[in-house]
Order: C-alpha cells, then sequence, then structure tokens
C-alpha cells in the first residue's frame, strides 16, 4: 500500500512538472508573440504618418520602432526616418526647442543605422559628415574626418561628398597640415574619374599659382614614399600636363620597373620617349606593347611611326601593314604607307622621272586609304598637294608608255620599295 502511495505522489509531481513547463513555454509565446505584434503595431502607425507626410506625429513611433528592434526593418525605418528629421529640422513651423532636439539626436540615428545596416554605411557616413558640417557647424577637422571615412568606405561615393569635403581642405590648409596636397590629390582623383567635368580642372590649377607647382609638389609627394606607386603615377600625370615629357619618364620608368605588366604605364612611356625623341627607347617600348597587347592595332601603327622618323622605311612599311591586317583593313596605317612614299621621294636626291613615279605610288596608295576610311580628310588634302610633282601624260608618251602599262618603281633611293605603277 505504501508503495502504490509513492507512485501515485510521483505521478502527480511529474504531472505538475511537465504542466508547469508548459505553462511556462506557453506564456514565454504570448510574450514574444505580444511584443512582435506591438512592434508591427507601431511601425504601421509610423509608416502610415510618414506616407502622409505627418512628420511630427510619425517621429515618437520610429524611435519606439529603434529602441524595440534596430534590426527588423532596417532596409526602410533608416530612410524614412531621416526624411523625417530634416523635413521638420528644415520646417519654418518647428520650435528651436524642437530643431535643437533633431540636431542633438540625428547623429545617433545614423550611427545606428551604420552599425545595423552596413550595406549602406557609406551613405548613412556621408549624410554625417554632411551634418556635421552644415547643422552641428563642428570644427573643421572633425568634419572632415567624417568625409574622410565616407570616402574609405567607398571609393565611388558622390563627387558632392568629395567636393565638400576638397572645399575644407582648400579653406583650412597651412602650413603646419597636409591639406594642400590633400586638396590636389582629391581634385587629381575627380579629374581622372570624370574627364568631362570641367570643374575640377578649373579647382586645381586655383590650388596652385601654376602648373609647375603642381609638378614640384606631386614630385615632393613621391620623394617622401619613394615606393608608392599611386603617388609615383600622380607625379607623371601632372608632368605630362605640363609638357615636362622629360619629368614623367623618370616617373614612369620607375613605374614599369616595378610593375612591368601595366599596359598604360608602357603606352605613357613610349609616348614620353617619342616626344622627346628618344627613339630607340620608344622602339623598345612599343615592341613590349605589342608582346602584352598582341591583338592591338595602334600598337603595330605606333612603332611604324618610330621606323619611319627613324628613316626606316621598309621596317615601318611591315608594321604599317600589320596594323592594316589586325585592323581588318584598317585604313589609316595605309595613309601612312601612302606617306612613307611621299618622304622617300621629297628626301631622295634625284628628282626625275623615277622619283614623279614614286610620288604616283603615294597618291595611289592614299586613294586606297580613302575607299578604307572615307573620312580621312586627310588623304585628299595630300593627293591634292601632290598633283604638280606626278607624272604628266607628256612624260608617259616620250617614254612611250601607254594606258594600263605597269611600270616598276626603280632608282637608288627606292630600291626597298619593290612596287609598281599603272599608267592611267
Amino acid at each position: 500500500m505504501k508503495r502504490v502511495k509513492e507512485i501515485i505522489g510521483l505521478s502527480i509531481f511529474i504531472f505538475l512538472l511537465f504542466s508547469s513547463a508548459n505553462y511556462s513555454k506557453a506564456v514565454v509565446n504570448v510574450v514574444e508573440k505580444s511584443d512582435s505584434l506591438k512592434l508591427l503595431e507601431t511601425y504601421s502607425l509610423f509608416s502610415e504618418y510618414h506616407k502622409n507626410k505627418e512628420y511630427e506625429s510619425a517621429l515618437p513611433f520610429g524611435w519606439e520602432v529603434l529602441k524595440m528592434n534596430p534590426d527588423k526593418f532596417k532596409k526602410w525605418i533608416y530612410y524614412k526616418m531621416e526624411d523625417v528629421i530634416w523635413y521638420l529640422h528644415d520646417s519654418t513651423k518647428v520650435s528651436p526647442e524642437m530643431k535643437k532636439s533633431l540636431e542633438d539626436t540625428v547623429i545617433y540615428l545614423y550611427n545606428l543605422a551604420i552599425e545595423h545596416y552596413p550595406e549602406d554605411k557609406a551613405y548613412f557616413q556621408s549624410h554625417k559628415a554632411y551634418i556635421s558640417e552644415i547643422w552641428l557647424h563642428l570644427p573643421a577637422d572633425k568634419v572632415i574626418a567624417e568625409y574622410e571615412k565616407s570616402i574609405k568606405m567607398d571609393k565611388n561615393l558622390s563627387s558632392y561628398y568629395y567636393d565638400r569635403l576638397g572645399q575644407l581642405y582648400i579653406n583650412n590648409a597651412t602650413d603646419e597640415n597636409d591639406y594642400k596636397t590633400k586638396a590636389i590629390d582629391l581634385y587629381s582623383y575627380l579629374s581622372e574619374r570624370e574627364p568631362d567635368n570641367p570643374r575640377w580642372p578649373e579647382i586645381l590649377q586655383g590650388i596652385v599659382e601654376n602648373i609647375d607647382e603642381l609638378v614640384e609638389l606631386a614630385k615632393k609627394n613621391w620623394m617622401n614614399d619613394k615606393d608608392n606607386l599611386a603617388k609615383a603615377w600622380k607625379y607623371v600625370t601632372f608632368a605630362i600636363k605640363a609638357g615636362e615629357y622629360d619629368k614623367a619618364i623618370e616617373g614612369l620608368e620607375f613605374l614599369v620597373e616595378k610593375s612591368p605588366g601595366t599596359v598604360n604605364y608602357w603606352n605613357q612611356l613610349a609616348t614620353a620617349y617619342q616626344k622627346t625623341n628618344r627613339l630607340k627607347k620608344a622602339e623598345n617600348a612599343y615592341m613590349k606593347l605589342i608582346k602584352l597587347e598582341p591583338g592591338k592595332k595602334e600598337n603595330y601603327l605606333n612603332l611604324g611611326i618610330i621606323y619611319s622618323d627613324l628613316g626606316k622605311y621598309s621596317q615601318a612599311r611591315k608594321y604599317y601593314r600589320k596594323a592594316n591586317e589586325i585592323g581588318g583593313g584598317w585604313g589609316l596605317p595605309v595613309y601612312y604607307e601612302g606617306y612613307l612614299y611621299e618622304q622617300a621621294a621629297r628626301n631622295c636626291n634625284q628628282q626625275g622621272f623615277e622619283t614623279k613615279m614614286v610620288y604616283q605610288l603615294a597618291v595611289d596608295t592614299y586613294r586606297k586609304a580613302k575607299r578604307l576610311d572615307p573620312s580621312l580628310s586627310q588623304a585628299t588634302d595630300r593627293i591634292k598637294a601632290l598633283s604638280a610633282v606626278v607624272p604628266t601624260q607628256e612624260d608617259y608618251f616620250f617614254r612611250n608608255y601607254k594606258s594600263g602599262d605597269v611600270i616598276p618603281v626603280t632608282g637608288d633611293c627606292y630600291d626597298w620599295i619593290g612596287k609598281s605603277i599603272t599608267v592611267p
């Protein structure tokens, strides 16, 4: 009997234990459901007031939502709260006390957004910087730090915020800080990013007295951090803008040594060598470019121009023809081939019938270039210019040539040509 009582007592205890656990769980579920429902209702009220532009009524509900759960409606709540605060702050109907309260809390909103919605943290950070500058009038160094943080978060940030930062650099530059250099770097970057915007070069030129000062500042900046490729490139960019190709070469040779596979560095170096008449070095640079980009037609054309300048006409023609081939019938290198024949005729001491034939070959080649590319107006200009030096009908007649005859181009100056003209 005693054993039966013990079993019954244990059963009752277990029943009560499970009943208590289920009750507690039910209470927790009810509480959680109640909190979730309250959050949803609060957000719905906030959103409705926001939609109807009843911003003053919306504000406390928005803060309540963020207090209850700053993650729940993060795709919408932070942007809508920003709308509310900005509108109320700029409204003439809001009291000075209310405006001050908004200014005191807006930074908290942005910090909350940056923490809980990091997908768009650069947006919120840039607006935080703007508010720090325009509403709160914080010291320049603090505002600058906020804008710099925005750009660090997203380099592709709107140029509006770059410009605000740049103006702060300019207006607060002294001999004791590096704001002037930072302003130059910033507007140089914007000039590269937005090459069609005239504002950035204008500001850049206004920072310094002349382009030469920009070159010197950029070089000093690079020399203080000699292994920095970005600073070397900045120096090169300014040097090229100033037409100081000798100075640009110094930076470019450093860049190709450190980054030998970067095509743009080689392109600029080849051009700089060409501009300074260092043709052998230019030749080597274009050879390197052809290895890096064997399918780029411009490399072959430019190398042909180098050989032409060196007086190596046969080599020049070889690369012009390669450019034409790679370009699928590109007319420009054919024009340059015609110019080779014109150069050869002009530079030859013998100015008789043989030379007239070479001028005719040049004209024929210009015509071919025009057929390939009708926009080559320079080819038309050269055809007109040579009209007085090509063979005349009398020249052909007195040498017993008839229409349709093919005449090989010969002569001591022209043994490399190996082509013919046809009597018209």
